[in-house]
């Protein structure tokens, strides 16, 4: 998997999208704690995290890409709300990693498909299978 100053990118990554509407919800927080718990990432270090901003690296494998980009889709529906500027900063996002932007738009359209918005594995990954063939 990913080093650990790779998985403190992760999550720095994702606090400051979970800010990109400059506040930080419980369930946002829960769900970066979980994430955090998964990556083996310790509470006082992840508590840092969202007092100081590291420099963000991007994962190296497209797979780490795509699951970033679906941790990060997780997390802007965690609290059941999605507005304008976080749709555009995740779309940003994935195309700052060298996402395909027909995949992203794909996914952010499925979305809604779905209960809670929360886009299956199986199918994110047939998403972006198609747009690489």
């Amino acid at each position: 998997m990913s080093t650990y100053k790779e998985k403190l990118s992760i999550l720095s990554e994702m606090i400051a999208f979970a800010r990109a509407d400059h506040d930080l919800k419980d369930s946002e927080y829960n769900f970066l704690f979980g994430v955090a718990v998964i990556l083996g990432i310790e509470k006082e270090i992840f508590d840092s995290l969202l007092k100081k901003q590291i420099k963000i690296v991007i994962p190296k494998t497209q797979a780490d890409r795509i699951l970033q980009f679906h941790r990060l889709v997780l997390l802007m529906n965690v609290d059941q709300e999605q507005n304008q500027i976080e749709i555009g900063k995740l779309h940003n996002i994935g195309l700052g990693m060298g996402l395909p932007p027909s995949a992203i738009e794909q996914v952010l359209t499925v979305m809604h498909d779905y209960p809670n918005k929360i886009v299956p594995p199986d199918v994110l990954i047939n998403i972006f299978k198609a747009h690489y063939n």
